[in-house]
């Protein structure tokens, strides 16, 4: 057998990749599985975003390769949707870069700025894609805890105690996944004079910005923000285009121009009907959002019912795609827990673990299910 490189002795399999097989297995026996561990949106997207990619199938283009930095028109999108909702000027030429999806972006990032042996503030609990992905280029992570003592928020002091001469990337993500801490501008301001003062690039992942949130935030609207910094988002959540691979990296044009090089290197260029659905996506007026949030409103009332019913505490300040809950006094392991409901009740629940250590003793309820799917999850117990 062919020998396998090194660098896959230090990751593993992604769990939702390996546990939702089990997931599904469960369901192909019969079960009635009510699947509330994945963040992957079940609604549609508008009729605009389908009505734009039928009629761009009909263009003479438009089945060929596509530009790696996407048409003009998407980038002039993407910036005008800053502007718009942030009051943030971005050049749409050099200063933002299409995705397909932002989770590639992680790599494309890390790529191109990370040496073997250089390290990586990574938040605990956080999106377990910056470790996998720092390990694979062969840097090395470095945890920052999050608690809820601090509101999910890092600890200044206890980062600068840390020898942070070979770190080289910091990611944070505000809204937080998965506690849905919301973060704050005060709280930008702080980690860009942090970045800025250890000449480490700071990198916010924010895609949950407009969900359940009333006050969408940046981390570029610091001022002089762009100078240490990149910031991800994402179509997925935020239009319910989860499948379709669209996110965007943005940040000051030799920073993009490096993540370019990378990126040109990996792939082809993204499908040009995607393209035209993802400007149509991102011309979305309020009205949009208004609709969206009222459903996962609901969802979440729902769902905070549910928590209660597994004697679980609720964070209530938390925004986003998910509910981040406390398990009971007295429970040890928050994988024993899911499994036990998963087993017994046939639900679906993500254990705290997967983000971290600091993710012990706490579950994670996704609001990507329907109203009376959550009801009956209730009424199971």
């Amino acid at each position: 057998m062919i020998a396998t490189a090194k660098r896959l002795e230090i990751v593993e399999e992604y769990y939702f990749s390996s546990k939702l097989r089990e997931v599904r297995q469960l369901a192909a026996e019969g079960k009635p599985i009510i699947n509330m561990g994945i963040g992957s949106p079940d609604l549609k997207p508008s009729q605009a975003v389908i009505d734009a990619v039928v009629l761009a199938m009909q263009e003479e283009n438009a089945h060929q390769y596509q530009s790696y930095q996407g048409v003009p028109e998407l980038r002039q999108s993407m910036a005008d949707f800053y502007q718009n909702n942030f009051g943030v000027a971005m050049n749409p030429t050099t200063e933002i870069l299409p995705l397909m999806g932002s989770k590639e972006g992680i790599m494309h990032i890390s790529l191109a700025f990370l040496n073997e042996g250089d390290q990586v503030l990574i938040p605990n609990p956080g999106y377990p894609t910056y470790t996998s992905v720092t390990n694979l280029v062969g840097a090395v992570p470095v945890y920052y805890d999050l608690k809820e003592s601090t509101n999910w928020e890092p600890d200044f002091e206890a980062l600068e105690q840390l020898d942070l001469s070979k770190v080289k990337i910091m990611w944070v993500g505000y809204p937080h996944m998965p506690t849905g801490a919301r973060g704050s501008l005060a709280l930008f301001e702080k980690l860009v004079a942090f970045a800025k003062k250890h000449s480490i690039l700071l990198v916010n992942d924010n895609p949950y910005s407009f969900v359940l949130n009333d006050n969408p935030m940046s981390l570029l609207q610091v001022e002089g923000a762009k100078e240490v910094a990149l910031e991800l988002n994402s179509l997925s959540k935020t239009f319910n285009m989860a499948g379709w691979r669209v996110g965007m990296v943005l940040g000051n044009a030799a920073c993009i121009d490096a993540v370019l090089k990378v990126k040109s290197n990996m792939d082809s260029g993204m499908f040009y009907g995607i393209q035209k659905g993802a400007i149509a996506a991102l011309k979305s007026d309020a009205s949009w959002f208004e609709s969206m949030n009222a459903i996962y409103r609901k969802r979440r009332v729902l769902t905070e019912q549910l928590a209660k019913k597994l004697g679980c505490e609720v964070y209530k300040d938390g925004v986003g795609l998910f509910v981040w809950a406390k398990l009971p006094a007295g429970i040890t392991s928050a994988e024993q827990f899911i499994d036990q409901i998963l087993y017994e009740k046939h639900i679906f629940i993500t254990p705290g673990t997967i983000f971290g250590s600091n993710g012990e003793g706490y579950i994670r309820f996704a609001l990507c299910v329907k109203e009376e799917k959550v009801q009956e999850a209730i009424d199971r117990f």
